[in-house]
């Protein structure tokens, strides 16, 4: 892992930092990469129980693709034209997507912590993620119109499920800041904070998650698929997603604590 992401675990919270600080945490292939791979193993791994995703510094959390940055050159036939007709879709595909789906899939809780500036790509890990805390002087900005570009990363997907249809269009046809406490009010970030608390705050919550059951993993799933799910295949899932955690230790140890009036002692397994 370069050190333009740094990656340490903290009583089971899995902290990842973008660490461009003076490139707005922008994001280049390589660091969006290895996030989202990050991301992937955190859900194999026992001792992480929860992910904060946030930025290095105070003034962006993250603003997007970092577009100084030249795409990989693909060798191709002497005949071959400068772009193939799906080419640039594949890149797309292959991009800022995996990285997004690798936080909504992550099994552990995701909490972004805003400590500045989302904006473009930066703001759809903000919408990906499961929890978000924001200073009070961070905004989330759609601001792909302003560089005349197509909103990627789930951005419309996303946007419109948290938002509404009528104002995840104003946010994104105008492009406009968005304030941290307009965010919070539009349910984008869950709660706003001084930016002198938001480690601290985060920190709180992120634990808190980390100490929590193996029934999370799959109150997530349930959760993430309900909008777009009929009543009878949540009602299905549900129980089958019941049946799968009453074999796990935690909801054993959560009824044994209850019976025997003692505090709870969850494992994460």
């Amino acid at each position: 892992m370069s050190d333009e992401l740094l990656s340490r675990i903290e009583n089971h919270v899995l902290w990842l930092t973008i660490n461009r600080p003076d490139a707005g945490n922008a994001l280049t292939p390589q660091v969006r990469d290895e996030l989202r791979d990050r991301l992937v193993q955190a859900s194999a791994e026992v001792g992480v129980r929860a992910v904060v995703i946030t930025g290095a510094g105070s003034k962006h959390f993250c603003t997007g693709a970092d577009l100084r940055v030249s795409r990989p050159i693909v060798e191709r036939p002497d005949d071959a034209p400068e772009a193939v007709i799906g080419e640039r879709a594949h890149l797309m595909r292959t991009g800022m997507p995996l990285l997004v789906n690798a936080v909504i899939d992550c099994d552990k809780p995701v909490i972004a912590a805003v400590n500045g500036t989302a904006a473009g790509a930066g703001s759809a890990l903000v919408l990906a993620s499961d929890l978000a805390i924001a200073a009070d002087h961070a905004r989330i900005i759609q601001v792909f119109v302003r560089r005349g570009l197509v909103p990627d990363g789930g951005t419309a997907y996303l946007l419109t499920r948290l938002v509404g249809m009528k104002k995840a269009k104003e946010l994104v046809l105008f492009g406009d800041d968005l304030p941290a406490a307009e965010a919070e009010r539009l349910g984008l970030v869950n709660r706003v904070v001084p930016a002198d608390r938001l480690e601290a705050e985060t920190k709180d919550w992120a634990e808190r998650l980390a100490s929590g059951p193996r029934s999370l993993v799959f109150a997530k799933r349930l959760l993430n698929r309900a909008p777009d799910g009929d009543r009878a295949t949540s009602l299905e899932e549900e129980a089958l997603a019941v049946e799968l955690n009453n074999l796990t230790h935690d909801a054993q140890e959560g009824v044994a604590s209850f019976v025997e009036r003692r505090p709870v002692e969850f494992k994460g397994w």
